[in-house]
């Protein structure tokens, strides 16, 4: 991670991660940003709808393909709270997106939800570069990761 400007940006993903569970979602959260750090859009998971395909990296290629010029993906970054999942991997691809930086890798959450009796998804854990392999990815971030796993077990307890 390059600056405070950054950190801050995951700082945010960890707060709407925290708002989807207290939504009753899980807890995943994004921020879309400009090549100068500008947070440009976000957003928060929204699967407890019944939509399964509402994870906020997904949600973010959509916005940026509406409202970016293709040079200006290239150059923005993708701050998430947990590494993309493989649609929203190559929803990312498709779209043209330049970095991610995520703060625990879908390897670490899915060994989190298993220790926490949670089924495995529908879809394999897999590492973004294996979708998308030009895309530049940074994480795990471990200054925050404890924050994530948190909010994991809590949205998680009982289950």
């Amino acid at each position: 991670m390059e600056n405070d400007v950054e950190l801050g940006h995951l700082r945010r993903c960890v707060e709407l991660a925290r708002e989807a569970v207290e939504a009753g979602d899980e807890p995943f959260g994004s921020v879309l940003a400009s090549a100068d750090g500008v947070a440009l859009a976000e957003d928060r998971n929204r699967v407890a709808g019944g939509d399964a395909t509402r994870h906020p990296e997904f949600e973010l290629a959509r916005w940026a393909a509406e409202n970016m010029p293709p040079e200006e993906r290239a150059r923005a970054t993708v701050f998430t709270s947990g590494e993309h999942c493989p649609m929203c991997s190559a929803a990312h691809g498709w779209v043209g997106l330049g970095r991610i930086v995520y703060v625990s890798a879908a390897a670490q959450t899915a060994q989190w939800l298993a220790e926490l009796g949670v089924p495995p998804a529908p879809v394999r854990p897999i590492p973004v570069q294996d979708i998308a392999p030009d895309v530049e990815v940074e994480g795990p971030i471990p200054e925050l990761e404890e924050a994530i796993h948190a909010l994991h077990r809590q949205c998680h307890a009982g289950a």
